[in-house]
């Protein structure tokens, strides 16, 4: 994935393939519609972060005057206003990260990729980026989340692709993935006997995790065919004691970690 970015942003050339931007190859000039925000942060700290900010906004193609208009209405909204005239050194690794993001979008970039934004800020910062991140996206811009953080993947992304040795493995809506991942899928709780609840399970549905303390069971079925959770309920309710049965959603990360597993035991079958 950092090859892929580095293409992109044109820092290293492909040995094959092209990169096709908004229908075009891409071209030299098209960088200054994408922004980048790595994952290794970097600003210069002996400079002021204003003078910083404002070097690095003019890069983008702003005007002085325009640099310095949507800086300001960006500081006050991340609350940094104060710390313009100081130098970089000076600010928290936090403070520098929102300075770093500021720059990143400050030329409201067509393509915008951020390489882990969350890394090393509070629950607060997060969820302030987090805003910011889908408000960019409703304004048009097409965003690239690379992450290992499958929360971040659940809550921002429409569309995901997971790699696995620089092979795609899964890709697909995030919503239709979860859906199919969780297909028939029910966690049911009850008292009884494991052997009688396995045998009337038999060839209609599929045992796939289970936990017992005593009596008490908890087992992830998957329903097969065309039968119903009804069919579940009528084939066990004369052998087990149901306390609970509800429906699975996979997280993403459990289907990550399910994903990973199946290729590497079937390393033929990854898709390149």
């Amino acid at each position: 994935k950092t090859t892929l970015i580095r293409i992109i942003n044109q820092i290293t050339g492909p040995d094959s393939g092209e990169v096709i931007f908004n229908g075009s190859r891409l071209k030299r000039e098209h960088v200054h519609l994408i922004g980048y925000l790595p994952e290794e942060r970097g600003l210069y700290k002996k400079m002021k972060v204003g003078e910083q900010a404002m070097y690095l906004a003019q890069l983008k193609g702003l005007s002085a005057t325009e640099a310095k208009k949507e800086l300001k209405e960006w500081f006050e909204r991340f609350d940094i206003m104060p710390w313009w005239n100081k130098k970089v050194e000076e600010l928290s690794k936090g403070m520098a990260q929102k300075v770093q993001f500021v720059t990143t979008v400050i030329h409201k970039p067509q393509l915008l990729i951020l390489d882990e934004p969350f890394s090393g800020f509070d629950p607060i910062n997060i969820e302030l980026i987090r805003k910011e991140i889908l408000r960019l996206r409703d304004e048009g811009s097409t965003i690239v989340l690379s992450t290992h953080n499958m929360g971040s993947v659940e809550e921002l992304c429409d569309k995901i692709t997971l790699i696995n040795n620089s092979h795609v493995v899964l890709s697909g809506d995030v919503d239709a993935i979860r859906a199919e991942h969780s297909a028939n899928l029910y966690e049911l709780k009850f008292e009884g006997n494991m052997i009688a609840f396995t045998n009337a399970l038999w060839t209609n549905y599929e045992l796939l995790e289970k936990e017992s303390e005593k009596n008490s069971h908890t087992c992830t079925v998957r329903i097969l065919g065309d039968k119903s959770v009804n069919d579940l309920i009528h084939a066990i309710i004369g052998e087990v004691e149901i306390r609970e049965i509800r429906k699975v959603v996979r997280s993403m990360t459990e289907i990550f970690i399910q994903t990973v597993e199946n290729v590497n035991l079937n390393p033929g079958e990854e898709a390149a």
